[in-house]
């Protein structure tokens, strides 16, 4: 993870390196967590636990109050299983999210990160209502080694090809399937019923392994909102993160899965093709916090 990316460590690396904890230090960290994002319930909760900690073992080396910010974050993040479930064969993925987020983007990154372990892809071209959005996702899986199931004429139903495409990937022996799909106004119950209909057809071929709803960390806590229906909805098992780069702030990672009960599974960082990576609590705090 790139350290020009995360606003934190910054934050605090001039704080720790002072000679004693004193109040100062604790309203410089509750404003650090604040600018990155952690939102004021989090911040709150977690300053209440490092005083509690600095108290118990009675320390005032700041050394200290770093190693047990860290410690403190990575058990936070340990209450949710961030591991993607792709053991089935083929492993079904649907992912979802309101247009704008990057979704057909994170699925072209997506795409290359499984095949950088040797897994074999089709992709899935559901979101049948946008020709932009076929065209722009059979690029994406071009460049990332990918096969594709498009629509066979515009406007088909998203739940034929999202069929044709686990079809593809039983009769191929494909190893994985990734279905993009709509994602119009969060607010049109039409759309979730389409998303309905896709997963019972799908499951009548294969099991749905993960459905991952694409979020775009800049909108903050209007994100989780927007995505909202989506949650309640289409059967989420984990989030992707998108645009965790530029102003973005890492604490909305644990905000967003205190908020959602949903835990991260994909982080994107960058617009390359290679930008998108597994969540690992305890690299990502290391990066966060700073060792």
């Amino acid at each position: 993870m790139a350290e020009k990316s995360w606003s934190l460590g910054r934050a605090l690396r001039g704080m720790f390196v002072k000679p004693t904890i004193d109040e100062e230090t604790w309203d410089d960290l509750e404003t650090a967590l604040l600018t990155a994002d952690f939102g004021p319930d989090i911040t709150e909760r977690l300053v209440e636990e490092l005083r509690a900690k600095v108290e118990k073992y009675r320390t005032t080396d700041p050394k200290d109050l770093q190693r047990m910010l860290r410690e403190t974050l990575e058990e936070h993040f340990a209450k949710f299983d961030t591991t993607l479930k792709l053991t089935e064969r083929p492993a079904v993925v649907l992912v979802v999210g309101v247009n704008g987020v990057g979704k057909t983007t994170t699925i072209g990154k997506f795409t290359k990160f499984l095949r950088g372990y040797q897994r074999s892809v089709v992709v899935g071209a559901a979101d049948t209502f946008r020709a932009a959005a076929v065209e722009q996702l059979a690029t994406w899986a071009q460049r990332a080694g990918a096969a594709i199931v498009r629509p066979q004429q515009h406007g088909q139903d998203p739940a034929s090809v999202a069929f044709q495409t686990v079809d593809y990937a039983k009769r191929e022996g494909t190893e994985i399937v990734i279905i993009d799909t709509a994602g119009r106004l969060h607010t049109k119950g039409g759309l979730m019923d389409e998303l309905s209909k896709i997963r019972r057809v799908v499951e009548k071929q294969a099991p749905i392994s993960e459905v991952l709803l694409v979020l775009d960390a800049t909108t903050g806590q209007n994100g989780v909102m927007q995505a909202e229906a989506f949650l309640e909805h289409a059967g989420v098992t984990g989030l992707v993160l998108t645009k965790l780069d530029g102003s973005a702030k890492g604490g909305f990672v644990l905000a967003v899965q205190e908020r959602t009960g949903i835990p991260v599974k994909l982080l994107g960082q960058g617009e390359g093709i290679d930008d998108l990576t597994g969540f690992t609590p305890h690299v990502f705090v290391q990066a966060l916090v700073g060792s």
